[in-house]
């Protein structure tokens, strides 16, 4: 499936499976970064947990193949660690101490590539945050549509000032754009790391629970028994309403909402209405 052998992957499990059973869940293959799509759902797992799943090269090319490997029936996407403790700590800042200046430049224009691909992906994406988020890792995580912290996500934010460097994915912008600039600056100029409720009450984070990943799971559920490509064009629209006023806002919101009404989607939606049963969507 999507050109992952199937015996080096671990079965897909529902939310309910991850809460009773961890360690099962979790037998991991080698791979550094790995992708999982079943159900309408694809999680994209960051496997490097002894190091806190920091980003390498490798890392990062694995996951920006993930992003390509994204088939037509997932309509959610959860990012997560393979192990409850270990989300992103940032850069792997031991592999970078063996890089020259020249790949150092290389490796921040590929992660700033992989982020925004991320950001770019055109389904609901959700963080599932069950360790430290530090740097480069809060980084991703904001380039997701959701955060959810689980009680494990000790540390989150940007440490940069405290390393003689400014967050240098995207914090500096994505953060304003989701706290505001007064909000921003405090967390970037004091690199304070917070807790899952302190970074919930900052607005970091859309929700606190014991597992980041069982609850991502339960929104995913929730999520996608909507239409594809009215998921898809809700995104859209609603990604595009911060760039733009509101008058030629709401004139993208009607470009967006009008090829819709002849889809297949929303007959089998009208149809399914009237019948009072759910709709069986297809993508069409």
């Amino acid at each position: 499936m999507n050109g992952l052998r199937a015996s080096a992957r671990r079965p897909f499990a529902s939310s309910s499976t991850i809460t009773r059973n961890w360690q099962r869940y979790y037998a991991a293959p080698a791979q550094q970064a790995y992708l999982e799509q079943k159900d309408n759902v694809a999680v994209l797992y960051l496997n490097r947990p002894e190091a806190k799943n920091a980003i390498s090269r490798q890392l990062l090319k694995e996951f920006h193949g993930c992003l390509k490997q994204l088939d037509r029936s997932s309509r959610v996407l959860i990012i997560s660690g393979t192990k409850p403790g270990a989300f992103c700590a940032g850069a792997d800042l031991a592999e970078r101490r063996t890089m020259s200046t020249a790949e150092v430049n290389q490796f921040l224009v590929n992660l700033r590539a992989a982020i925004r691909n991320l950001e770019q992906v055109d389904i609901p994406t959700i963080a599932a945050i069950d360790g430290p988020a530090l740097g480069g890792g809060l980084e991703l995580a904001l380039a997701c549509d959701l955060r959810v912290a689980g009680a494990q996500a000790t540390k989150i934010g940007l440490p940069e000032t405290k390393l003689g460097i400014i967050p240098g994915a995207g914090g500096t912008q994505r953060l304003v754009r989701l706290l505001g600039i007064s909000k921003a600056k405090e967390l970037i100029f004091t690199g304070r790391a917070l807790s899952p409720k302190e970074a919930h009450a900052f607005g970091v984070v859309d929700h606190v629970a014991e597992s980041g990943l069982s609850k991502a799971f339960e929104l995913a559920e929730e999520m996608k028994t909507g239409a594809p490509l009215a998921l898809r064009a809700a995104k859209l629209a609603v990604s595009r309403a911060v760039d733009l006023s509101l008058e030629a806002g709401l004139d993208f919101e009607r470009a967006c909402y009008q090829p819709l009404l002849s889809t297949k989607d929303r007959l089998e939606a009208l149809a399914a209405f009237k019948a009072k049963r759910k709709p069986n969507f297809t993508g069409e």
